[in-house]
């Protein structure tokens, strides 16, 4: 076991925490300690969710160890089915209940609860958060769901398919599915469940109705939809619709399995993108290094809208989602650049610094990097934080998306941009670090040439000269920093009376700015 300050997963139950919390009249039953008992600050806090997640601990203490902790669990499902009558329950070990192997399967269903109770085997210290969330998923499916002819249905005029995957405290879920249901409604296919997200017990019965499924996160629903298409012949979807060259495939797709046809959705592509990688100003992107890392679905697409849709040079990717660690190295092959496949923040610090990218796509953890190293970011994947969550319609998903992915991709390197181009002027009348701010108008004035003198005078007086290692290391920042950095180190060399500046001045006033 290692301990970390950052994780990109939790363990396992905080998968099945996000499916629970996703559905509706299910309950999940944890057998955890008191200090396990963080749900609450994870989807209420992080995601604004206005409503307690549905968990309940046994919440056992060390004196607890001493006596039945079997019977304090069998306690508090009880509790749990009379306090809050749910359809479905489902019960499992947190890591540390795993120790004490209670087997909470077996002691729920000896309590003979009259609703389906799904026991959990989730190993805490093999797995990891997303795998968790896929074999929950995956359980509850088994479970419940039902072959199309168990039922009668009505006369169907048009195709169906299930939306498999978002959960709560996913990245952009709520707005992707709403994406999707506009997109597969405009091609002329009906949505029969959306699962988990606000499905009930009920709900999940049904998905054998549907025609084929829509994988939208394959590393939370791909097991469930391969267990499907292996017991009901559903066909799945599992390349997501993330920029517009994968809608549009995305939309052909769905054409082969429904018969639909593409041409109206394809003909009238509602992205502003297309346009402006058209335009004269998007040159200015043209070859931009960047690095990805995240979650599998996301860097993969992230990595092809680079290169075929927005113009940059991928320099390297990477995920921390090692079940599908064979597809971004099979992608890394094809781009020509190493694939880095790891949870630890310092290897992937490491591989930042060291390609020195333009930009970073990544989850929280590279925006964090990336602040420190003075690299634009923009967040593509989870583990993300409460900034992450707007209240606005931001999907990643489909043609408004692909919208959604220029505004924030490109805004990082607008900015940088800005930066680089305030640092070309400094000296000028409008700009100069003594000036009025030009939104005062007239009141913002030029220096006089007496000033202008006296500033050559003592500069003159107090010259500075930087070492060729100290140049070649300025050379290394970011261009559109690099004349601030210039700027602080040499006020920090002349306020320590420093003449000759070394790599190792400049790291120093690093340090001193960076407080």
């Amino acid at each position: 076991m290692e301990l970390t300050v950052w994780t990109y997963e939790g363990p396992p139950h905080v998968g099945a925490m996000r499916i629970a919390t996703a559905m509706k009249g299910v309950h999940y039953v944890l057998h955890a300690p008191q200090g396990d008992t963080y749900a609450d600050l994870l989807f209420t806090m992080i995601e604004r969710r206005d409503k307690r997640p549905p968990v309940t601990y046994t919440t056992f203490q060390a004196r607890d160890l001493g006596g039945d902790t079997a019977q304090l669990f069998q306690d508090a499902v009880s509790d749990a089915y009379e306090r809050f009558q749910p359809a479905a329950m489902i019960v499992g070990a947190s890591c540390t209940a795993e120790l004490i192997q209670d087997d909470p399967g077996g002691l729920a269903e000896a309590l003979e609860l009259p609703i389906p109770v799904i026991p959990l085997e989730l190993p805490s210290y093999q797995r990891k958060e997303n795998w968790g969330a896929a074999e929950t998923f995956y359980y509850i499916v088994r479970n419940l769901a039902r072959p199309a002819g168990d039922a009668p249905q009505a006369e169907k005029l048009r195709p169906s398919c299930n939306l498999l995957g978002p959960t709560a405290l996913g990245f952009r879920h709520r707005d992707d599915v709403t994406e999707l249901t506009t997109l597969l409604t405009q091609l002329g296919v009906d949505i029969n469940v959306v699962a988990p997200w606000n499905a009930t017990p009920d709900d999940i019965a049904r998905l054998g109705d549907a025609d084929f499924n829509v994988c939208m996160y394959p590393e939370i629903a791909e097991t469930a939809a391969r267990w499907l298409k292996r017991t009901f012949g559903q066909e799945y979807i599992a390349d997501p619709p993330i920029g517009v060259g994968g809608t549009n495939d995305f939309v052909r797709r769905v054409a082969e399995l429904t018969g639909v046809d593409p041409a109206p959705v394809l003909n009238t592509v509602n992205s502003r993108l297309p346009w402006y990688s058209r335009s004269i100003d998007s040159t200015y992107f043209t070859g931009k290094r960047v690095f990805v890392f995240g979650d599998a679905t996301h860097v993969a697409a992230a990595a092809r809208i680079c290169g075929d849709e927005f113009g940059f040079e991928v320099v390297g990717i990477g995920t921390y989602s090692r079940e599908y660690a064979k597809k971004i190295r099979a992608l890394a092959a094809e781009l020509g650049v190493e694939a880095l496949i790891t949870d630890d923040y310092l290897e992937v610090e490491a591989r930042v610094q060291e390609l020195r990218p333009e930009l970073v796509l990544g989850t929280q953890m590279e925006r964090h990097i990336a602040k420190r190293l003075g690299i634009g970011c923009a967040v593509i994947s989870a583990p993300t934080h409460v900034q992450d969550y707007p209240a606005a319609y931001s999907p990643q998903m489909g043609y408004e998306g692909a919208n959604v992915l220029f505004d924030t991709w490109v805004h990082p390197l607008m900015m940088g941009l800005e930066e680089h181009l305030l640092g070309m002027f400094s000296e000028d009348f409008e700009f100069h670090n003594d000036a009025t701010p030009s939104h005062l108008g007239a009141a913002a004035t030029a220096r006089t040439e007496p000033e202008a003198a006296e500033a050559e005078a003592e500069t003159a007086t107090d010259e500075l000269s930087w070492s060729s290692e100290a140049e070649k290391t300025l050379s290394r920042i970011p261009f559109f920093v690099r004349g601030k950095a210039r700027r602080n180190t040499e006020t920090f060399a002349r306020e320590r009376g420093i003449h000759t500046i070394t790599s190792e001045t400049l790291y120093d006033a690093k340090a001193h700015y960076g407080k």
